[in-house]
């Protein structure tokens, strides 16, 4: 039975380098799921700081980072970066669920391509964008530089959060829109 790869994380980090939402998803396959520890996918997401920071004056805003480093054959972290600071990265676990068809199994080996997540990151944007055309939400009140003790640090909006999931479990290579 071939692997196919998956999101394995989504995390949307504030431009205080604050995490804003952390979604994980399990590996799949086999009868069973594996879940991930999220203190260490934290650790994970922290580590692609200063990539974003050491990449940022040759990219603009509201772009594709790529490929932001490979923590070995298996897990890889890609970002992008929003026009409000905001940085989205995805960690693909390549090996992460059963291949759907024996095709898609073949993309474990041969890796994947920038373009593959473009279609999540793009709809991880728009989710956000929607979330901050909500009139109840308050982006400043998630700044830790303006918190002050009101609120949470962390992004609460259901429907924001349903819809990182639902975009996390409905990635495969090779999908042109989520």
């Amino acid at each position: 039975m071939s692997r196919s790869p998956s999101v394995a994380c989504i995390g949307v980090i504030g431009r205080n380098n604050n995490p804003l939402h952390i979604a994980l998803f399990p590996a799949t396959g086999q009868g069973h799921e594996q879940h991930r520890d999220k203190l260490e996918y934290s650790f994970m997401l922290n580590s692609c700081l200063d990539i974003f920071e050491a990449r940022m004056p040759s990219k603009t805003v509201g772009h594709d980072f790529g490929l932001l480093h490979a923590l070995d054959e298996r897990i890889a972290m890609y970002g992008w970066l929003t026009n409000t600071g905001v940085k989205l990265v995805i960690v693909v676990d390549m090996e992460g669920r059963t291949a759907p068809t024996p095709e898609a199994g073949k993309t474990a080996i041969l890796g994947l391509r920038n373009s593959d997540l473009a279609p999540a990151f793009q709809a991880l944007q728009t989710a956000y964008i929607r979330l901050l055309r909500n009139p109840f939400y308050v982006p400043d009140e998630h700044d830790p530089k303006l918190h002050k003790g009101r609120g949470s640090l962390q992004i609460t909006s259901p429907r924001f959060i349903n819809e990182v999931d639902r975009i996390g479990k409905a990635w495969l290579p090779g999908m042109t829109a989520i």
